[in-house]
């Protein structure tokens, strides 16, 4: 079983989710569409991943265009998707929903509050209902149309979401480790929000308690990806059947 990730720049790779997938047994891929790559034939892999950037989902970057073509079409066969902050804005600006800025923007370590919907959600099964987590983003969206709000904060109303039952959107960053964090405030592409900052960002904040939170998590969306692949083939037509 293989999950293909789309990065958006070097910096910004799948952390803790790969980990996560690794150690059971399911293989990630990355895909650089920003670097001129191909698209790749996403029919094998059992789910996709969009992950975050400094960019926003309304600059003119033509591999976005081409993204949120590749989730639509995704969605639209009922593949698991899963977007990680830019990643969840593309998901909602490709299903039609508005991205835009933020009144505030969230840079840090900050509570995250779940819905009521949240605690029958079968990717936050064991998370309790307020959990502290990192954040880095100056834009938000609006649902797309049917989706089920699952988490807010004090500063960001839509912080997560599902769209029917293998689409998720989550705008917080449950897979960065300490040493991504620390790495983030280094970068170039970031500096302007670090100057911004009126304290230095600790990356060990409630990493520990976090690791603990994203393992559950990548967890459960890895046993999306299996009941997903078992029941499709249960449709398929048996080899040589009536």
């Amino acid at each position: 079983m293989k999950v293909l990730a789309f990065r958006h720049i070097p910096f910004e790779g799948a952390g803790l989710l790969e980990t996560a997938l690794t150690t059971r047994g399911v293989g990630l891929e990355y895909v650089d569409l920003y670097r001129g790559g191909s698209v790749p034939n996403t029919d094998a892999a059992a789910g996709l991943v969009f992950l975050g950037g400094p960019m926003s989902v309304n600059d003119d970057l033509d591999y976005l265009r081409v993204e949120e073509d590749i989730i639509r079409r995704a969605i639209a066969r009922r593949k698991p998707v899963l977007g990680i902050c830019l990643g969840s804005q593309l998901i909602a600006r490709a299903m039609g929903a508005r991205v835009y800025r933020n009144p505030s923007k969230e840079i840090g370590w900050f509570d995250i509050h779940l819905t009521e919907a949240a605690a029958a959600d079968p990717l936050f099964t064991g998370v309790q209902r307020s959990e502290n987590v990192f954040h880095w983003h100056g834009e938000t969206f609006d649902l797309p149309a049917g989706a089920e709000l699952l988490a807010r904060s004090a500063l960001c109303a839509h912080q997560a979401f599902r769209l029917g039952d293998r689409t998720y959107g989550l705008q917080f960053h449950l897979e960065v480790t300490p040493e991504m964090i620390a790495d983030w405030t280094r970068q170039e592409a970031n500096c302007g929000d670090v100057t911004e900052l009126t304290q230095p960002i600790d990356p060990y904040g409630n990493a520990q308690r976090m690791a603990q939170i994203a393992d559950v998590v990548f967890g459960c969306w890895m046993q999306i990806l299996s009941s997903t692949l078992i029941k499709d083939a249960q449709k398929r037509p048996f080899p040589g059947g009536f």
